[in-house]
């Protein structure tokens, strides 16, 4: 037995054994995530070979206490940036912010140029509010857009949540990039910056997919217009926009100033922490909800207290997922993975997405994709150091490969359908193969710009 353990093939065994036991959980036993994957954290301990010491505790203590300190470890890096995410997001949605950028874009680029309002507003929505909550707030114009015009609503709908799930999945502080960029140990600003910049390719060809299938599918409006409640005097376009432009500027800022010149102001590094600049946007974001809505203090903080809960969860099943991939990362998988490659000469770039997409399709969730896989990938290439180009290629591949093939396994697969009044057939035809398409596409952008702009 110990000859098996201690084989070259036997890492391989235990990321197959971890990744089969967290699609098995989810998927066919519909374990909630979060115990999903500690549980799956705690098996992969139990069969590793070999695992970090810890006092004079025996492999199979460690194999449960590691993974609970590496949840620990986790949290405290995000918990504090993805709750305030929460409230931003939160807030924006009820002060009137997030209808005001929308309704702004529809009015300035006109009726015949509503499909690129709906992706820009999923595109910037996306950076500070979760995926499904900017459908639910763009669904009710798409629906109007359609009951005027009478056409191009599988455009409006591909446009709109094709938009979103770009940043979704690549700019934080949404969970997964978030993460991804923790684990992979990237400037967080630069993953702004490049997520953002690897996602206007991908922007246009959403717009492509959503003009060519309205055209083939021809679906029909199957659901009413509900009205939704209209801000009488919402905020000004500048005040709408400053709790996300203020925090992704001075987290920007500070990254480029330290690439540039190599150095940081003490005050440049404090106010473009990232603690710190998400915490100046959630009191702008609060300030114009308790403006726009007249609340107390008390009512405020009352308030708030929803989309904190909502954020709890989501923290508990991002810091599961990096319990996870430390567990992994401890099975000794990388080495063996470096090794094996070898003789295939894979791209790393190509190795990370492929990761992705299969979890991504085998068990729905693209965060927990990007988690599981981001981990693998530092696992095997550890700082980057000796990549031939910058690792955030690599942080975009991971994000790329969790947008492939959203289907039946994933929620957000029955918020496009089911709110759209799309058949599952249908879901498959537009959602489906629209997520697809921009998957392949990312990873052929990066397989190009490494080579041509490696940024090392």
């Amino acid at each position: 037995m110990d000859n098996i353990l201690h084989a070259t093939y036997w890492p391989f065994i235990v990321l197959l054994l971890g990744m089969v036991a967290v699609v098995l959980m989810i998927s066919v036993f519909r374990i909630h995530p979060f115990i999903s994957l500690m549980l799956a954290a705690v098996l992969v301990g139990l069969v590793s070979a070999e695992l970090p010491a810890m006092g004079d505790l025996p492999h199979l203590a460690r194999a449960v206490e590691l993974p609970m300190q590496e949840f620990g470890s986790v949290a405290g890096k995000i918990a504090w940036v993805i709750a305030l995410a929460a409230i931003i997001g939160s807030a924006m949605m009820e002060s009137g912010a997030a209808g005001q950028i929308v309704n702004w874009l529809i009015r300035s680029l006109g009726e015949k140029r509503a499909s690129w309002a709906l992706l820009i507003s999923g595109f910037v929505l996306s950076i500070p509010v979760f995926f499904d909550t900017v459908f639910f707030l763009l669904i009710p114009l798409a629906i109007a857009l359609v009951q005027k015009t009478g056409k191009n609503y599988v455009l409006y709908i591909i446009a709109m949540a094709g938009g979103a799930v770009i940043t979704h999945c690549l700019v934080a502080p949404t969970p997964g990039p978030l993460i991804m960029a923790e684990t992979l140990k990237i400037d967080l600003g630069i993953t702004i910056l490049a997520g953002l910049a690897a996602g206007i390719l991908p922007a246009f060809v959403v717009l492509f997919m959503g003009k060519r299938l309205d055209r083939r599918l021809q679906i029909p409006l199957r659901v009413a217009f509900g009205h939704t409640h209209v801000e009488q005097t919402p905020p000004s376009l500048l005040l709408s926009l400053l709790p996300v432009v203020v925090p992704i500027a001075l987290i920007s800022l500070a990254s480029v100033t330290e690439v540039l010149s190599g150095k940081l102001p003490v005050w440049m590094a404090f106010w473009g922490n990232k603690n710190v600049a998400m915490a100046i946007g959630t009191v702008l974001a609060l300030w114009l909800w308790a403006r726009q809505r007249k609340l107390s203090p008390a009512a405020l903080w009352a308030a708030v207290s929803q989309p904190l809960e909502i954020a709890g969860v989501i923290i508990l099943i991002t810091s599961a997922g990096g319990a996870f991939g430390a567990m992994i990362k401890h099975s000794g998988i990388g080495p063996s993975i470096e090794q094996a490659m070898e003789s295939f000469h894979l791209p790393y770039i190509l190795v990370a997405w492929l990761i992705a997409a299969v979890m991504k399709t085998a068990q729905g969730s693209s965060t927990v994709a990007m988690i599981t896989s981001s981990s693998i990938m530092f696992a095997i290439i550890g700082t980057g150091a000796d990549l031939p180009y910058h690792p955030v290629y690599i942080f975009l591949a991971v994000g790329f490969g969790s947008m492939f093939v959203c289907w039946m396994n994933d929620s957000g697969f029955w918020v496009v359908t089911k709110m759209s009044g799309f058949t599952e057939k249908e879901g498959l035809q537009t959602w489906t193969l629209t997520t697809g398409v921009i998957g392949l596409v990312g990873l052929l952008q990066l397989l190009l710009f490494s080579q041509l702009i490696p940024m090392k």
